[in-house]
């Protein structure tokens, strides 16, 4: 049995090519995930590992809020938040830990942020100013830092130079001479380019820029003097990293800093990158699944034709003595031939894409380490058996379906249709799965936020419908395709009728060749209708009840200065400059968010309904609540509170408790939050380091708001931190990442509909094989070439459009129920039907019935007629 199905496969190489294609395709996103993840995970481990090289100790600021921090005047930490940083890693600190025995060197550091202005003048890596490291340069006596090794020119040595790494100079324009421009936190600072180096800082090469200065302008920048955030120390051959932590932890004060040995810190940014690339490898696997699950109506089809098409084979070998276990395992022998054959090719394949999804994932910012290309056993290992066990366990059916050929079949004609199986037990079982679905999804429908538990109970009605649909297809098949006949006759003539008929002669089939491309369908439907409505919802809150011309912020959400709203209002052609600062309120049990703003100027550039009260009557300790929130906390007008003001800073200071006297009540808007107040009922106590507007609001004057914005950018220093925003570039920057995700779930999900279509050209082959003589027949009594081939594409596009209906309906169905769990954090989410992108894929479905019929309708053609018709 084992030669026969070896035979088998190399006597229908060319029937089974689109199975072949189908496996290769899934098993190739399947190894380029694999490969591609572990790629990533070793980059990022060899980075990690390269930048802690020589770290046997890390002191650096604890983590608990406790004595002995302060308050610095200049930027936030090195993670990008402001507040207390620890005043006891100090030099003196640093020349304890270096009279230790079995200290090798100890390098002080000042980590801070800065972002650069390119020499075209516009912001590097800004909108992830996180990146944007800065540190001191450190000279060892040679004059030059081991840990940043100079590619050009020298280190930085006085307080008007700068160094940068050489990808940061190369992307900003700069060269060695050159006066750079950027910002920590406030106006735009110049410094002169000395020189540029080389860093394997993980952070930098996936797309960060490093800037580095001398000590002492460092400390000036992000610190004071004499201050350090981190103390690295190397220890010398053969002393313990373990226990040279302790002696380094007995020389810190109580609270306020800690020690870290390096194997530890190795260890920590080790968990961190696995899981990081593991939840990446998952989101990516799930498409191949996707892809795969698809893949398997294509090989269910093959087989079962196959297994037709030698039905007097199969009753021949029973016939001879072949048991039906051994016509089972042949069938899945020739299976997993195809699919190791199959697999090993997509493996290959893989290699490709794993190598391709780096720079496609770079083009959307996330650069990632460069390292080589690592493939595991278990990548490999892991490919090859999701391959083998699909295609097997889609052949299976089929296999047992041959098992139940009778050895008396042998004398039956082969020209004979096999007689059709009713479809009663199958009817009712997928109305049963369908409805179960459909009354879960309404269940689903009902509820109002996505915890997790929500979205595995979405997941599984989703399921749940989709199966049942492809359980119905072929019940479905007959009243749709029987209306899409009446088109093709009318337009098509005799032509149309055949297409019809032939599309509906084996319901079985055409359901199973039609649900590969629904699945496909439903899938990108729902995202365009979650997306569709995600995005018009997320313009209108982006904008709701805005009046202003322009939003001014700080992109490293440090906030801007409180002069800032004054400055603006100077500007000729201001019309009106809101300060808006936002605070944590807490009242009365109620939690919410409380904006302060003045009233007066805020008014022109907010539109707000007022149910009670007015702006005019907000003023300090006077305060509007939004609808939501008045019912939330049972609050009227005129009712006074004691309210918890926490500004969301540090974290270190506790809340400032003030009353507050409740004015008016206006309808809620995303501009507003839930409270409304002035600038000092908002801001906490002048001095402390959160003391930071979010952002101002600016209304032109009529007709002078062209030009205003590069005006604002020179009244407040020109930092390449700011941002002024029109109002389309505020929905822009709201919905970018929802539409960035989006493309990249459509790219994803491309692969499924691709293997949709080879499902459709291979069911029109075999179709086409098996109607030789029907087809010889035809072209006997006139039907010319051209009419064979336009029948054949007339049954593509048949099929096609019905997956395409039956997909878009599901889609449209699932994305409704789902939509409900969005209205929390999106509450003016309503679902709304995006019908250009339906006629699209209405179009694609055509498309693509016209396309895979371009090959089996060619094969009809040529067929000779006299041979044809002598077919058994």
């Amino acid at each position: 049995m084992l030669r026969t199905a070896l035979r088998n496969v190399l006597a229908h190489k060319a029937r089974l090519i689109m199975t072949a294609l189908a496996v290769l395709l899934g098993v190739a996103f399947v190894s380029g995930t694999l490969v591609f993840g572990d790629t990533t995970a070793s980059a990022f481990r060899n980075a990690s590992a390269q930048s802690l090289k020589d770290v046997a100790v890390s002191v650096r600021a604890d983590a608990s809020p406790g004595a002995g921090t302060e308050a610095p005047p200049g930027a936030g930490t090195a993670d990008g938040q402001d507040g207390g940083r620890t005043a006891a890693l100090d030099s003196a600190l640093a020349h304890r830990i270096r009279t230790l025995p079995g200290v090798d060197s100890v390098r002080p550091t000042v980590n801070g942020q800065a972002t650069l202005a390119g020499k075209d003048g516009r912001p590097v890596n800004a909108d992830s100013s996180w990146q944007n490291l800065a540190t001191n340069y450190l000279p060892g006596k040679d004059g030059k830092d081991s840990h940043y090794p100079l590619k050009e020119g020298r280190g930085p040595s006085g307080d008007g130079e700068l160094a940068l790494d050489a990808k940061t100079a190369q992307k900003a324009g700069y060269r060695i001479g050159d006066t750079v421009r950027f910002a920590t936190e406030g106006p735009a600072l110049t410094k002169k380019l000395v020189g540029t180096v080389a860093t394997d800082d993980p952070r930098i090469t996936a797309g960060g820029t490093l800037t580095l200065f001398d000590t002492a302008t460092a400390q000036q920048l992000f610190h004071k003097p004499g201050r350090f955030d981190e103390i690295v120390v190397a220890a010398k051959p053969g002393t313990d990293d373990r226990e040279l932590t302790a002696q380094v932890q007995a020389l810190l004060p109580a609270e306020g800093a800690q020690a870290i040995s390096g194997p530890d810190l190795a260890a920590q940014q080790s968990r961190q990158i696995a899981d990081t690339t593991t939840r990446m490898t998952k989101t990516l696997l799930a498409f191949a699944g996707v892809a795969l699950f698809v893949g398997v109506f294509l090989i269910v089809n093959t087989f079962t034709m196959l297994i037709a098409q030698r039905s007097r084979e199969i009753a021949l070998l029973r016939a001879v003595g072949a048991s039906r276990r051994q016509v089972v395992r042949s069938v899945l022998i020739e299976a997993a031939l195809v699919g190791l054959g199959a697999s090993a090719a997509g493996f290959v394949l893989g290699l490709g894409i794993a190598t391709a999804l780096r720079p496609l994932l770079g083009t959307g910012g996330a650069d990632l380490p460069d390292g080589p290309l690592v493939i595991s056993p278990a990548a490999v290992l892991s490919s090859l058996a999701v391959g083998v066990v699909v295609t097997v366990l889609a052949a299976w059916l089929p296999s047992r379906k041959a098992a139940r050929i009778a050895p008396v079949a042998v004398l039956s004609s082969a020209g004979l249709a096999p007689p059709a199986r009713s479809l009663r037990v199958r009817n009712v079982l997928g109305a049963l799965l369908t409805g179960l679905g459909v009354l879960v999804m309404l269940y689903v429908s009902t509820l109002r936020t996505s915890a997790e538990s929500n979205l595995m109970i979405a997941m599984l009605g989703a399921a749940l419908t989709l199966g049942g649909m492809i359980v119905l297809a072929p019940l479905l098949s007959r009243p749709l395709i029987t209306l899409a006949g009446k088109v093709t006759t009318r337009f098509f003539g005799v032509r149309g009728r055949l297409a019809k008929e032939n599309a509906l002669r084996n319901p079985r089939r055409t359901a199973a060749t039609a649900s590969a491309l629904m699945i496909g369908l439903a899938l990108i439907t729902g995202l365009t209708v979650g997306g569709h409505s995600a995005q018009r919802a997320l313009d209108e809150e982006a904008t709701q009840g805005l009046a202003a011309d322009y939003k001014v912020s700080n992109s490293s959400a440090r906030g801007l200065d409180t002069s800032t709203a004054d400055k603006i209002a100077k500007l000729p052609g201001v019309a009106a400059a809101a300060p808006v600062a936002v605070t944590n309120l807490d009242t009365q049990g109620s939690f919410g968010s409380m904006t302060g703003t003045d009233p007066k100027a805020f008014g022109k550039a907010v539109e707000l309904d007022f149910q009670a009260g007015s702006l005019r009557d907000i003023g300090p300790g006077r305060i509007a609540v939004s609808d939501e929130f008045a019912q939330q906390a049972l609050l009227h007008v005129g009712d006074t509170i004691d309210a918890d003001m926490d500004s969301g800073g540090s974290g270190t200071s506790k809340p400032d408790k003030k009353k507050l006297k409740v004015v008016g009540v206006y309808a809620k808007t995303r501009a507003v939050y839930d409270a409304l107040g002035t600038v000092s009922d908002t801001l906490p106590p002048t001095g402390t380091s959160a003391g930071k507007l979010d952002n101002v609001l600016v209304k032109a004057e009529p007709g002078k708001g062209a030009g205003l914005d590069q005006k604002i950018r020179e009244a407040l220093g020109n930092s390449p931190l700011l941002k002024v925003q029109t109002q389309e570039q505020i929905i822009q920057a709201d919905s970018g990442s929802l539409t960035i995700v989006l493309n990249m779930m459509y790219g994803l999900l491309a692969m499924a509909v691709v293997i949709a279509v080879l499902g459709v050209v291979n069911t029109l082959a075999m179709s086409v094989f098996e109607r030789t003589r029907e087809i010889g027949m035809l072209r006997a009594i006139g039907l010319d070439r051209a009419g064979i081939k336009q029948m054949v594409r007339l049954e593509s596009v048949v099929i096609s459009l019905f997956g395409a209906l039956l997909g878009i309906g599901t889609g449209t169905f699932l994305a409704w129920a789902t939509g409900s769990l969005m209205t929390t954090s999106m509450p003016m989410y309503e679902t709304a039907l995006p019908w250009a992108e339906f006629g699209l894929f209405l179009a694609l479905a055509l498309l693509i019935g016209v396309l895979a019929a371009i090959w089996p309708a060619r094969r009809a053609a040529r067929l000779n007629m006299l041979r044809a018709v002598q077919a058994h």
